[in-house]
């Protein structure tokens, strides 16, 4: 009887794994490398670095009052920071932004106070006030083709202006009547100016301000559509005009933010102090974006945080 034998298969064992290998392109940093490399993280090394530095050498900065007033001058400017920031990683500049601020806070005060209005009406006209003016800018920008450099220089000269010449002419002075006794104030000095203690420190609350804008300003930009329209928009708007970004409404709904920024502010500006001078607010638009470079916004847009 014939037997037939059947060969059994071959077992093949996989090669055990080893590191993966790369070319050098594709290869990971490591987060040290990564974090560093951001600008707003040398940034805030070096702002410790600062504060360590003065806490060793004045002894006041140790206080706690000492510290709140820091953040607190610190706050009037983040405020404004954060939309011009958004702004320019949509690729625009607003040279007008420190005028507008008092430009809010002259429009809400003589407004309230000439036609013995309830302050809340100064305040919301102020609002639409602010809103319009960070719509034209925005709407010569889109509609004209002009640099923003050029279009908000323009309107930052206007208001300077208008500013000092509005308030002269109406209250005879540079500067606007005190409002302090007027109805609605209290309220609105609550919201915009006031202030409350931690630990026998008084803390203003637009340092809350500050923190909950930044904090809903990155989850926008981060997080959203807009977010990615704003860093579309501020690499190159022709491509995303193409790929159906509005690019348009974002441009100008950018500009519309910093003038509700400038209102805010203007409006703690006012209720701190019960009256406006009105020629401040010049050199101001200047440290609001030397504040968002410094955090990480490219002057050439797309780019920042």
């Amino acid at each position: 009887m014939r037997m037939t034998q059947h060969a059994e298969p071959a077992v093949t064992t996989p090669p055990a794994p080893g590191p993966k290998e790369t070319d050098g392109r594709t290869a990971q940093r490591p987060l040290a490398l990564r974090l560093l490399a951001r600008p707003e993280v040398g940034v805030f090394l070096g702002a410790v670095a600062v504060y360590v530095f003065f806490l060793i050498a004045a002894p006041p900065v140790r206080d706690g009052s000492s510290m709140a007033n820091i953040l607190y001058q610190s706050s009037t400017i983040g405020i404004m920071a954060l939309p011009v920031a958004l702004l320019m990683i949509g690729g625009e500049f607003d040279l007008s932004s420190g005028v507008a601020v008092i430009t809010s806070a002259l429009t809400a005060s003589m407004l309230a106070y000439e036609l013995t209005l309830n302050v809340w009406m100064g305040v919301i006209a102020a609002l639409v006030v602010s809103l319009a003016i960070g719509f034209l800018n925005g709407w010569l920008v889109v509609k004209t083709g002009l640099p923003s450099f050029l279009i908000t220089l323009g309107t930052f000269l206007i208001l300077q202006g208008v500013n000092l010449a509005v308030t002269k002419l109406v209250t005879g002075n540079v500067a606007t009547d005190d409002i302090s006794d007027m109805d609605g104030f209290s309220g609105a000095k609550k919201i915009f100016a006031s202030s409350f203690e931690v630990g026998g420190v008084q803390i203003k609350i637009t340092i809350v301000y500050w923190l909950v804008f930044a904090a809903l300003a990155t989850w926008v930009l981060l997080r959203t559509k807009y977010g990615n329209w704003i860093f579309a928009v501020g690499g190159n708007k022709e491509s995303a005009r193409a790929v159906g970004v509005p690019v348009t409404f974002t441009k100008i709904s950018l500009f519309m933010l910093v003038g509700f920024g400038a209102w805010f502010v203007g409006m703690h500006n006012l209720f701190s102090f019960n009256t406006v001078q009105s020629g401040e607010g010049v050199g101001q638009e200047l440290i609001y974006i030397s504040a968002a470079v410094i955090g990480g916004c490219l002057l050439t847009g797309g780019a920042g945080s």
